[in-house]
């Protein structure tokens, strides 16, 4: 019965939100709590909560200062050499811009933490979307599916729990698992190159002076020139920029989505201060401190990759200092905390909405139900192929439980099986790592509201469009491994 309803319950979210008949924080926090009255324990709802949140609340206080400090790097301009410097080698082309994100998504992922490769990545790449009219949910799949193959990393997570869960050695694990993480690295730069060519072909490739608010276009296929609107460079947004910018938009070409009304699309990027990336007169800008700011965020990223302090702390420090030095007077400080509330409360919000799901999953017992239901269900004559059954069940089990209730709940049942069978623990553990692109995505994974939520998407309209693609990037990644003879 608890197997019944846990997997019922997961389904009746995932259902309604790609529906959008429920936002995703009213779907996480009422669907658990009603499931919870079902199964019978709705006396101990409160305890499950109070549970969840406490597991998860130095995550959300981590969000919460993390988004603040690198929201605060893109105000003084620490990010905006990055995203000129990305905007001159895509050239303005869509085609570019999607690979450059995937691969500005796997650079950045070389420190371990998905939120902290969201925030950059997004922060980068967001302007350009934007200023371009490209598909923002293509930015945020490929930038979740390319963190997924490198959160596999020994320092990410995943591998680490596997060894531990399996007392193994991490480097035994994750590095005989490279080639085949680097032919699932390449799937997503070749998705990123179909994905991008599509976009291409929706949007024409406009000329760089023309992001930045000249006069020339140039249309795909053609390369024929057009005089068009002076572009809007700036919004004055809730960061206070100046609104210098002119009311009329840059006219695009291609086919359907590629023309939106001027008025609207000028009303849109005012509202939004991350299109300020590109404004070099915003006066936010510090750009006698871009130094300090630099060093100090190397700083901050090697101490956390270095686990010198708790990541929150790390964070909060960081937070506190930048918001000192950059903005040392105090109304300037309350109105940088005010322009970045509306990030800080809808992810901090998600991230305690989700506590609710995963502490009634946990609590009622329904995941251990569901994982052992999967398990004892694996056909006896599959046994001596226990590595290629742990690769394929990673991709649900990684999706609907935390990466804690997988690697240390059900690896250790896997293991076991399959030593009955011969099969290497070290194979197990190989195996167990292939669901990772897909498990970037999924509802338990605070990461993946930050992504979302600074990218204006609807966490439906993301699962809808990444799911099959980061299932196929898990199986190319098994398929491979297979193929080497790792697993």
């Amino acid at each position: 019965m608890l197997t019944i309803l846990g997997f019922a319950m997961i389904a009746t979210f995932l259902v309604l939100i790609m529906m959008k008949k429920m936002s995703p924080i009213a779907a996480l926090v009422l669907i658990p709590a009603l499931f919870c009255v079902f199964v019978g324990k709705g006396a101990k709802l409160g305890d499950y909560v109070i549970e969840g949140v406490g597991n998860l609340a130095p995550t959300a206080a981590m969000l919460m200062f993390a988004i603040v400090y690198f929201g605060l790097m893109i105000d003084v301009g620490l990010f905006d050499p990055i995203v000129r410097g990305i905007l001159k080698f895509c050239k303005a082309d869509p085609l570019r811009i999607v690979i450059g994100t995937a691969v500005l998504a796997a650079i950045v992922s070389l420190d371990g933490d998905g939120s902290t490769t969201f925030m950059i990545t997004v922060s980068a790449m967001y302007p350009l979307y934007k200023r371009l009219k490209m598909s923002l949910v293509v930015m945020t799949g490929v930038a979740a599916t390319a963190n997924g193959v490198m959160n596999t990393l020994p320092w990410g997570g995943p591998t680490a729990r596997a060894a531990t869960a399996l007392k193994l050695d991490a480097g035994e694990i994750f590095v005989p698992m490279i080639p085949a993480l680097l032919v699932g690295l390449l799937f997503v730069f070749v998705l990123s190159y179909f994905l991008g060519l599509r976009e291409r072909k929706r949007l024409g490739v406009l000329s760089l002076d023309d992001v930045l608010g000249q006069e020339e276009i140039v249309k795909d296929g053609e390369g024929a020139k057009q005089e068009v609107a002076e572009t809007v460079l700036v919004g004055a947004g809730a960061s206070g920029g100046s609104g210098n910018g002119k009311g009329r938009a840059a006219k695009t070409t291609g086919g359907a989505g590629s023309g939106t009304d001027a008025d609207a699309d000028s009303d849109d990027e005012h509202e939004d201060a991350r299109l300020q990336g590109l404004d070099p007169n915003r006066p936010t800008l510090r750009p006698k401190l871009y130094w300090f700011n630099a060093l100090l965020t190397v700083a901050l990223l090697t101490a956390m990759i270095m686990e010198l302090l708790p990541i929150p702390v790390l964070f909060l420090l960081g937070a506190a200092l930048a918001l000192t030095v950059n903005f040392p007077h105090i109304p300037d400080q309350k109105a940088r905390l005010a322009a970045h509330a509306d990030n800080v409360l809808n992810v901090s919000g998600m991230v305690f909405a989700a506590a609710v799901f995963t502490g009634v999953l946990q609590g009622t017992g329904m995941v251990d139900s569901m994982a052992k239901w999967i398990v004892d269900g694996i056909p006896s004559g599959m046994g001596p192929h226990m590595a290629l059954v742990t690769g394929f069940l990673s991709l649900p089990l990684t999706y609907f439980m935390s990466n804690d209730g997988f690697y240390f709940g059900v690896l250790p049942v896997l293991a076991e099986a399959g030593a009955a069978h011969g099969v290497s623990p070290l194979e197990i553990a190989r195996a167990s790592l292939v669901g990772q692109p897909l498990h970037m995505s999924s509802p338990l994974v605070p990461a993946v509201y930050v992504l979302v939520g600074m990218a204006k998407v609807e966490f439906g309209d993301h699962t809808k469009f990444v799911v099959k693609w980061a299932a196929i990037t898990s199986l190319i990644i098994l398929g491979a491994g297979i193929l080497f003879g790792i697993i």
